[in-house]
């Protein structure tokens, strides 16, 4: 089979997708051939979209995307780029007034025979020669692979570039038919030894296509162009009956489907990012297909443009040394042109002075490439898309291919405009933005979000559409959604404090109503404290936004008053994971509720907390690690006073404790990242305690308490843990009560041991334990000095 010979019916074009030498080869072949129709393997459905490829607006890489009308998230991608021969194909047929058309299975087959219905990569047009837009993996059989292999290559990416894109000084030959027949022919053994390549819903496929053929040169006779993968083409030349590929293709199951035109980028392209036909260097690539002389000296000075902007000492001489070396490498290689090995391989050894770290950049930058295409207004497209994209264009945020930080401040109009709409999408799960921690100010009034455009999101778009025909609209029916359908407190409190960052005022009240039910259903104390955080910053935004917010204040309210009654109780009998989990509650209902006073109708809430914060570090029942953190939280808002704090943790570590819930304790008090470390810094007494305890924990209980401690520790800074360090080399300071000190004890305690006063204790115990009935006696003369000395 030879796909491209004129006498032999119509011409057959076997294209690798995305190869600009296949693309040169195509524009050349048509300007020879002038055929009277171009057919283009892809979904028929698409053909009312063609004419907008002509459109001034339209800048590739974009991709046809296909739909399930009832079911958006299936969906299907057909890309292209300025170097892809479909897309040239189409732009020659458009400009000669040619007829062009698509005739892969419709989209409404294979979108209905797709096994996942995600929008996930895997049906997005799959292996390297067009496999099926339904595909679910890469084919076993690379026929790429195949015949790299047969010619002795170990690189397929090398073998094709050889013998396709570096074929001729400009990729013109005498007979640009040639490869084609060529490439037709080799196919052919390739499918003879491997049959289908893993695909078997390939043959529907193409018995589609064979029928599309068909049709069309009844209309236009045999002087057609069929632009395909050339794994299809010796399919396409077999000689099959009617009434056999209609057979195949009769009963398969179908969708409605709509199309439309997408923006499409070169990340997207690559083969690394998931997509099945992609390729390894899109940027590359592209730099070759739009060359017009001297690809690989244009090359170098690209590079060096960009390392330059990256402040690096880039000069022409780097430039010229860059282009001989790869010359060189290409020459000692055998190969017929410097490929992008070999400029990669100069470009370290020359520009990056042998580091991968600039050359990181290089193929982030340029081999792969940040090129995000654009495609015209009028392109058809679900209303929620029209209203984002006019949301866009009016607030002046651009989507892009690169991530990118965007710094807002809340008190600009503009700014709060952006971050509504932000803030709408990710209530409707359009991942547009995330937030993220600035490098400014944290305060309320600021914003920082890390952008970054992905085509999928497209899908995300049109499966929001079911909710509104506009941001606003869709965003507002879907928290009133979740509210009613809500059944955990924490979810309707978070529901809440998005509403009131992507102000969405009727939806509000819903939400309103479903939080006051589900607080006054839930008696888990548990709930409750994670709810109130959310309440609290939902509050503080509102206060910015000068919304409205009483009856959320009212909610809060009740539940920080439920919560200080019923915590106590819930602190006690807990292991060690339910221990931690609470410790972490009862730090976001402390942040809470400093936030909620003053905001709130309810007198007194701060200390009525730090009453339940006393009884907390007080009681011996309550877990180690909530004790210690209660006691510190008490201590930074000045709430105890330093000496009641050693105290408490000299009881704490005394000889009677396990020694593992007195690392609990410790973990509690001086854990974390929020300035535990320099409290022992500056407080010498309390590091004296902890070094005390620690040398006193015997050798067969240490290696229990050791993860406790270093997790405590290991979250200090270097500097800090250096400081405790020098501290505890160089022992207690001059005068300070430390615990180490000789002759001294922590405070909390005596000057010494009374060992009257303790045996005097003796002949109590023993008549409170039966030992003996002589211990009576005894124990009257004991109470003696005991109530003597008080």
């Amino acid at each position: 089979m030879t796909g491209a010979a004129p006498a032999a019916g119509p011409l057959l074009l076997g294209v690798r997708h995305h190869g600009p030498g296949s693309a040169r080869a195509v524009r050349a072949t048509l300007e020879a051939a002038l055929p009277k129709a171009v057919l283009i393997e892809g979904p028929p459905e698409g053909d009312a979209l063609l004419p907008l490829a002509a459109d001034e607006q339209m800048r590739p890489p974009v991709a046809l995307l296909a739909h399930a009308v009832d079911d958006p998230g299936r969906a299907a991608f057909w890309p292209l780029a300025e170097f892809s021969p479909e897309w040239v194909a189409i732009r020659w047929a458009l400009g000669h007034d040619v007829p062009v058309r698509f005739i892969d299975l419709p989209a409404a087959h294979s979108l209905a025979m797709t096994d996942s219905p995600d929008g996930s990569d895997d049906k997005e047009r799959g292996a390297e020669e067009a496999a099926p837009a339904d595909a679910v993996a890469a084919p076993p059989v690379d026929p790429i692979g195949a015949l790299a292999e047969a010619a002795g290559y170990d690189d397929p990416e090398r073998w094709w570039e050889d013998i396709v894109e570096h074929r001729a000084p400009n990729g013109e030959l005498a007979d640009p038919r040639a490869p084609f027949a060529v490439l037709g022919e080799a196919m052919t053994v390739v499918r003879e030894v491997y049959g289908d390549g893993g695909h078997p819903r390939d043959a529907v496929r193409e018995a589609y296509m064979r029928i599309q053929l068909r049709a069309a040169r009844k209309e236009f006779g045999d002087d057609i162009a069929v632009v395909c993968g050339a794994w299809h083409v010796p399919a396409l030349g077999a000689r099959t009956t009617v009434g056999a590929d209609r057979a195949l293709v009769k009963g398969l199951p179908k969708v409605k489907a709509e199309l439309t035109w997408v923006p499409w980028t070169h990340r997207r392209l690559a083969r690394h990012s998931g997509y099945g036909a992609g390729i390894d260097s899109p940027g590359w690539y592209g730099h070759l297909f739009a060359a017009p002389d001297r690809p690989v000296e244009r090359w170098m000075t690209k590079v060096a443009g960009l390392l330059r902007d990256e402040d690096r000492f880039v000069s022409s001489a780097h430039v010229i040394e860059a282009v001989r070396l790869a010359g060189t490498l290409a020459a000692m290689r055998g190969r017929p042109l410097a490929g992008l090995d070999e400029t990669t391989d100069a470009i370290r050894a020359v520009m990056c002075e042998g580091s991968d770290v600039p050359l990181a950049l290089v193929r982030d930058r340029l081999i792969v490439g940040e090129a995000l295409g654009e495609v015209p207004d009028t392109a058809p497209a679900v209303p929620l898309q029209r209203d984002l994209t006019r949301l866009q264009r009016t607030l002046r945020l651009k989507p892009e291919a690169q991530e990118r930080e965007l710094e807002l401040d809340l008190r600009k109009d503009t700014d709060a405009s952006r971050s509504r709409l932000l803030h709408r999408l990710r209530l409707l799960a359009v991942g547009w933005g995330e937030p993220a921690t600035g490098r400014g100010s944290t305060g309320t009034f600021r914003e920082t979000w890390r952008l970054h455009w992905e085509p999928e999101l497209h899908v995300r778009v049109a499966e929001a559409g079911v909710w509104g025909t506009t941001v606003l609209s869709a965003a507002t029916a879907k928290a009133e959604s979740e509210a009613v359908s809500a059944t955990a407190l924490a979810e309707v409190t978070a529901l809440a404090e998005h509403c009131l960052l992507a102000e969405l005022p009727e939806a509000l009240p819903v939400v309103m109503r479903a939080l006051a039910d589900r607080a006054a259903l839930d008696a888990d104390v548990g709930h409750l404290a994670d709810a109130l955080p959310a309440l609290a910053r939902t509050l503080r935004y509102g206060d910015v936004r000068s919304t409205d917010t009483a009856a959320l204040g009212e909610v809060a309210a009740g539940l920080a008053e439920r919560i200080c009654v019923g915590l106590p109780p819930a602190c006690t009998g807990l292991d060690a994971d339910g221990a931690a989990e609470l410790r972490r509650k009862v730090d976001g209902v402390h942040t809470a509720i400093g936030l909620l006073a003053g905001t709130v109708p309810a007198d007194g809430l701060r200390e009525r907390w730090a009453a339940v914060l006393h009884k907390l570090a007080a009681r011996d029942t309550v877990a180690g690690v909530i004790r210690g953190r209660s006691t510190r939280l008490l201590l930074d808002d000045g709430r105890l006073e330093e000496d009641d704090a050693a105290r408490l943790m000299g009881l704490a570590l005394s000889p009677g404790t396990p020694p593992a819930d007195a690392a609990a304790w410790i973990e509690g008090f001086v854990g974390g990242a929020d300035g535990g470390g320099m409290l022992l810094v500056h407080d010498e007494r309390l590091l004296g305690l902890v070094d005390a305890w620690l040398a006193g924990v015997p050798a067969d209980m240490f290696t229990d308490v050791l993860p406790l401690l270093r997790r405590t520790f290991s979250a200090y800074e270097a500097g800090v843990r250096r400081t405790l360090g020098e501290l505890v080399r160089r022992g207690p300071a001059a005068g300070a009560p430390a615990a180490t000190a000789a002759g001294t004890a922590a405070p909390g305690f005596g000057p010494g041991l009374d060992e009257a006063r303790a045996d005097a204790v003796v002949p109590v115990l023993r008549l409170l334990l039966g030992l003996d009935a002589e211990g009576a006696e005894g124990a009257d003369n004991a109470m003696e000095p005991l109530g003597a000395t008080g």
